[in-house]
């Protein structure tokens, strides 16, 4: 089959013919329809993430069952689905306490299933899977937990994005730091991910949504999701801006989606006393931030981050799914082009330079 392949951190994407085995027990093979262009992806392009490499990289997928291994229970060849890049195991502490994404089932190392070992190869070479989902492929093999069945009138070069981009910013704003009808809100940072913190606090039903970014393209697009105000700050102190519109306060809710130090620790500062802070991008490895513990204890703030939105995947993504299908959840609004496979690494580029919310990769 076809899949694009990172051989090196700084290199393009490959595309080229690899090989790929059946699903063993408790796994399911997975015809790929599209794949979002995720920045997370991009991290591990650019070496700011490390995975062993040679890596198909592709996250963000929906696509239809193609053959389940022995065990599998919840699809069945035909299907639907959406893909999970965090499997489950359902029953270790954090899974039985309902936080499914904190799962303590790990492979021994990254790239691998849960097996610790590949599916995919190469004249004998084995090719890693990212996050265990390795979509940039025509057809992949990831555990049954990663797989959730959905509606079939959904569209799945739509239905793709709640894999990862809706999810994680929906989810953020309505299962990690559960804003409040009536609150205040600041997204620092409005790509696909921000867009759905935005989206989600407005579904919370928050007062002000202040959405923050350099490019004023994406802060028009942010008024779409549900920005009530928006701040450039090449023209605006982002601090200032946002004392002025919260009556010298700060905001009830502020979440940083870049994940840089200088980003995070602005989050934090324009944050209300009592309020609630939450970093939802993925930061490179070493960076590392400076606050006061001061400001703890004598303003109360919480300082939280989100994996994943917080996500319950079997059951929010069918949901989120339905509020698209009901016109509540905007999803559409998302893509700014499709491509086929190979131009994933101009979606990249797209990606890389701010012009495009969401490229979506469609295989059929």
């Amino acid at each position: 089959m076809k899949a694009a392949v990172l051989y090196e951190p700084g290199t393009p994407l490959v595309i080229e013919e690899v090989q790929l085995d059946p699903p063993k027990a408790g796994e399911v093979k997975v015809r790929v329809a599209a794949n979002g262009a995720c920045h997370s992806d991009l991290h591990v392009m650019t070496g700011d993430m490390r995975m062993p490499m040679p890596i198909v990289l592709g996250h963000e997928a929906a696509g239809i069952v193609a053959e389940v291994g022995p065990g599998v229970t919840s699809v069945r060849e035909g299907d639907h689905v959406v893909l999970s890049f965090s499997p489950v195991c359902g029953t270790c502490y954090y899974c039985t306490q309902g936080r499914p994404q904190l799962c303590e089932r790990k492979p021994p190392q990254p790239g691998v299933l849960l097996d610790g070992t590949t599916r995919l190869h190469k004249n004998g070479q084995p090719i890693y899977h990212f996050a265990f989902t390795a979509a940039f492929a025509e057809e992949t093999v990831v555990p049954e937990s990663c797989v959730i069945k959905i509606r079939e009138d959904i569209p799945l070069d739509r239905a793709c994005l709640v894999g990862c981009g809706v999810m994680t910013g929906v989810g953020a704003a309505i299962n990690t730091a559960q804003v409040r009808p009536g609150s205040s809100v600041a997204v620092i940072g409005c790509g696909g991910v921000g867009l759905n913190v935005v989206q989600g606090a407005a579904l919370a039903g928050a007062r002000r949504i202040i959405a923050i970014d350099l490019l004023d393209a994406k802060l028009e697009l942010a008024k779409v999701f549900g920005a009530t105000d928006t701040i450039n700050p090449t023209r605006d102190e982002p601090w200032q801006a946002v004392r002025d519109l919260t009556e010298g306060r700060g905001v009830d809710y502020a979440f940083e989606v870049i994940s840089t130090p200088k980003t995070i620790e602005l989050a934090f500062k324009m944050t209300a006393p009592g309020g609630v802070c939450t970093i939802v991008g993925v930061s490179p490895e070493k960076a590392r931030i400076s606050l006061n513990p001061n400001v703890f204890v004598g303003m109360e703030k919480t300082l939280k981050g989100s994996y994943y939105g917080s996500a319950r995947p079997r059951l929010d993504m069918p949901r989120l799914l339905d509020l698209y299908m009901q016109g509540r959840l905007k999803i559409d609004e998302l893509v700014s082009r499709t491509v086929p496979l190979e131009q994933v690494n101009e979606a990249y580029a797209l990606l890389q330079k701010g012009e495009v919310a969401r490229s979506v990769i469609k295989f059929f």
